[in-house]
């Protein structure tokens, strides 16, 4: 049998859906395919450098044969000789060619191959009489032909909707876009690295939940058809952890997708990745000293530093910079809102008073909100935007709390704290609720709470009989790994720290 590989593919198209350079590289295609020599048929080419390898070890390569492959970003002809730029996965290197070296049909077709086209490359390395490192090509393939044409050099691809809709154009003609998911992939790890070396064991939990839960988050609804069951994508990992608290681990953690069908900003994505710990035997406190020591060494390992530029407008001279190393600020819910407006939370004596402070101060509220809910409306308004530097808001209502701890000396407020750095909430942590009798009383009042709105919901029954076996005194956190990636990569929206975010479908 023949181990040729057979061309079976089609060319044909549309050609009014199509612009002139793009008929243009199809036919190309079709004269290499009508000859046998069709591009997608290959299937291996053996590289031994990447691009970066080769600029980085000059001294050490300079001579020496070597083996690249990328895609062609640019291309001068001068007759017999050529010289033309290669983007591979470590960045862009010029390779030279000659006619005499690589032959005349080698040296036609690399002349008829088109800026955006894969190429694998051998050659010797050297420097050029302008210092440029360069490989002198000795032999040239083309390993998969570009039937779309690139974004214009100078102009690249700028249009944020078109960049995140086609994130590997992007990625092609924006090299800086790929440095931020590397350091993404970075981040996650230093992450990983950080809690395994401190005895946290990393689990997986369900995706898919039979229960749709109380919690404020709306879910996405779909069915399994094999039990005929309706089923919700999790909003929060947090209660399948804190079972295995009970089951006996004493450190977990998961690295987990989120799904909640809900607004889009800046910071907002449908489905959006966090981090969520649990720790027997620790409060809030500890919690907070594991957060400033994660952050500053995930800082430290990913970045250098532990300070990080703020994200502002490019006609700023000098950003301001966040310093992530320890002690951050710490400061209760209610002094935050009476220092920022006035309102004094412990003056609240009902739910009617907290409601006509809000209503003086011309800050919305829901008809029945409680005095937490006015509490934490009157943060959202005057306080949020302003915590630039790292700050733990610690202390908030049990109203807004349903699986935080009373604290012992106020049983309104609970051991709670939230994060914020840059104006932006990072994320959420307390000392668990391990009273079954008060987390079922919770539960029940937050399902009435959402069915009052309109909205279904129900206790999670399970979770509650776990409890009643017993579940430690614990200490739980939540943090965005998204939100995480923007402050150490400088972005101020989501969309460019996530591969493919969500998007309308264009018509």
């Amino acid at each position: 049998m023949s181990s040729e590989p057979q061309n079976t593919q089609s060319t044909e198209w549309t050609p009014q859906q199509l612009s002139e350079q793009e008929g243009i590289r199809r036919e190309k295609l079709q004269k290499m395919v009508d000859c046998g020599n069709s591009p997608y048929a290959i299937t291996h080419y053996a590289v031994t450098h990447q691009s970066n390898e080769i600029l980085t070890n000059f001294e050490t390569l300079e001579g020496q044969t070597v083996r690249v492959a990328g895609r062609m970003l640019s291309k001068r002809v001068m007759g017999k000789a050529s010289f033309a730029h290669l983007l591979d996965a470590e960045g862009q290197i010029q390779f030279y060619v000659r006619r005499e070296d690589v032959g005349e049909d080698a040296y036609a077709q690399f002349k008829d191959d088109d800026l955006g086209d894969i190429l694998g490359i051998q050659g010797t390395v050297f420097r050029t009489q302008k210092g440029e490192i360069s490989v002198h090509t000795q032999s040239i393939m083309l390993l998969s032909k570009s039937l779309k044409v690139l974004p214009e050099k100078f102009h690249g691809l700028k249009d944020p909707d078109l960049r995140y809709r086609q994130r590997y154009v992007d990625m092609i003609v924006n090299p800086e876009v790929r440095d931020t998911f590397r350091k993404r992939s970075q981040i996650i790890s230093a992450v990983r690295a950080f809690l395994d070396e401190r005895g946290f064991l990393e689990v997986d939990t369900p995706v898919l939940q039979t229960v749709e839960i109380g919690a404020a988050a709306r879910t996405f609804k779909t069915h399994l058809n094999a039990l005929d069951l309706d089923m919700f994508l999790r909003i929060e990992t947090e209660l399948y952890l804190k079972r295995l608290i009970v089951g006996g681990f004493d450190k977990v953690y998961e690295v987990g997708r989120l799904f909640r069908n809900e607004g889009m900003d800046a910071t907002h994505n449908p489905e959006f990745t966090t981090v969520e710990t649990y720790q027997a035997y620790v409060n809030y406190e500890e919690v907070m000293e594991m957060v400033e020591q994660l952050y500053s060494t995930v800082a430290q390992k990913v970045c250098g530093t532990t300070r990080v530029p703020l994200h502002m407008d490019v006609t700023c001279e000098e950003p301001e910079m966040i310093e992530l190393q320890a002690p951050w600020k710490r400061i209760t819910m209610a002094q935050a809102v009476l220092e920022a407006c006035g309102a004094d939370y412990s003056e609240w004596k009902t739910d009617e008073e907290a409601r006509a402070c809000l209503a003086k101060k011309n800050v919305p509220c829901e008809k029945n909100a409680k005095r937490g809910d006015c509490l934490a409306a009157l943060f959202d308004e005057y306080v949020e935007a302003r915590l630039i530097q790292p700050t733990f808001i610690i202390d908030y209502p049990v109203d807004i709390s349903p699986l935080a701890k009373r604290k012992p000396e106020n049983s309104d407020l609970t051991e709670r704290f939230e994060f914020f750095i840059a104006g932006h909430e990072m994320g959420n942590a307390f000392s668990e609720l391990n009273d079954p009798i008060d987390q079922r009383r919770r539960f029940e009042e937050q399902v009435r709470t959402r069915m009052a709105e309109g909205i279904h919901a129900e206790v999670d029954e399970d979770y509650v009989t776990a409890l009643e076996y017993g579940l430690p005194p614990t200490g739980g956190l939540g943090f965005g790994i998204d939100r995480m990636v923007m402050l150490l990569t400088d972005n101020a929206s989501i969309r460019d720290v996530l591969l493919f975010p969500t998007m309308k479908p264009q018509k």
